[in-house]
């Protein structure tokens, strides 16, 4: 049994693309993220050390997307689950990479990369 932590709508800014211009003007990239944990310790002793503290992961994913640019969204959503993982009590992720102003000459609202990773299988 897992429980859910969710964090949405994480606001980055970062120099991911590939083309010239998205590497040097930069663009918005948001994220979502679920973590399966199990939260019964921390429920039952009020302690923060037996949880995942959302705040310092919402800074490393935030860290995370912004550094190191790369051309495709598929490698920096796999960074971001790398992030999760780093937690043992973290038995999966899913993190969801939007890209709300990709270069794509036709109207539309999103672009977005979803991903699930599980301990042990991360990079399969």
């Amino acid at each position: 049994m897992t429980d859910e932590l969710a964090i949405t709508g994480l606001e980055c800014f970062a120099h991911h693309g590939v083309f010239d211009f998205e590497k040097r003007e930069g663009q918005i990239f948001i994220v979502d993220l679920v973590l399966g944990i199990d939260t019964r310790a921390a429920a039952a002793s009020d302690d923060l050390e037996q949880t995942v503290n959302y705040g310092t992961l919402a800074l490393d994913v935030k860290a995370a997307v912004e550094r190191d640019p790369v051309d495709l969204i598929e490698t920096v959503v796999q960074r971001i689950a790398d992030v999760c993982l780093l937690d043992g009590r973290v038995e999966w992720t899913r993190v969801t990479l939007h890209k709300p102003d990709a270069p794509i000459d036709a109207t539309y609202s999103d672009v977005a990369l979803t991903i699930t990773r599980t301990r042990g299988n991360a990079h399969d």
